[in-house]
């Protein structure tokens, strides 16, 4: 079967699950949270399907799959994770295969690229600076930069702003459909990893354009420059 080649100028990378595997510390930060507040932990495999829409949403729903939480305590609940988040943030993360010769690759061919992420600004940058990554982005747009967050395509729409590309003209790489509909939202294509979190739903039921099973095989998707 013939494979699509895109025409990108710029690709555009979610972070968690498709550039790095956060989810040791995402636990570790969830689980302090949940002990600190009286809550029982979670168990890994819990913690990796509630990845994905950002912290908010990570600790509301440590809090509430199979429980009961108040508005005021998930508020709560959300100022005691980001405070043990920050402590671990990078201490168990790590890259995944292929990605740092992937991005090379891409910035020598003289794509832009970008991180588009639903994790809080205060906690990409210095994640990305931490794992060596930072000095291959163009931009980076967190889950706070903007009012919403994927799968809003005015993400997609802002990133591309930032690099000065037309939507068409780039392709996302994620591993959620948060990914895959803010891609389709904003008429550009998509590929999904098919190693990352998406919050507990098989990656080969979203629509997408394609599964990657390592970050280098994006490489063959792509038309020259």
């Amino acid at each position: 079967m013939k494979v699509a080649r895109y025409p990108a100028e710029a690709v555009l990378f979610d972070l968690d699950g498709t550039l790095l595997d956060t989810i040791a510390d995402l636990a570790e930060g969830a689980n302090r949270m949940l002990a600190e507040i009286g809550r029982p932990l979670r168990t890994l495999e819990e913690i990796h399907s509630f990845v994905g829409k950002g912290i908010p949403n990570l600790v509301r729903r440590c809090l509430t799959e199979n429980a009961h939480a108040s508005e005021d305590e998930i508020d709560v609940a959300v100022g005691v994770f980001r405070r043990h988040y920050a402590v671990v943030n990078g201490h168990s993360t790590r890259i995944y295969p292929g990605v740092p010769e992937t991005l090379a690759a891409l910035r020598a061919q003289g794509r832009r690229l970008a991180v588009v992420t639903n994790k809080a600004g205060d906690f990409t940058l210095p994640l990305l600076e931490r794992m060596g990554l930072s000095g291959h982005f163009d931009a980076v747009v967190a889950g706070d930069t903007l009012a919403v967050k994927k799968p809003d395509p005015a993400v997609l729409f802002h990133t591309c702003s930032l690099l000065g590309v037309e939507p068409a003209r780039a392709l996302m790489i994620g591993d959620s459909a948060n990914d895959a509909l803010a891609a389709r939202g904003a008429g550009m294509p998509v590929l999904l990893v098919s190693y990352g979190y998406s919050e507990g739903m098989p990656v080969d039921t979203i629509d997408c354009d394609g599964l990657l099973s390592n970050a280098l095989e994006a490489l063959d998707r792509l038309q020259p420059l």
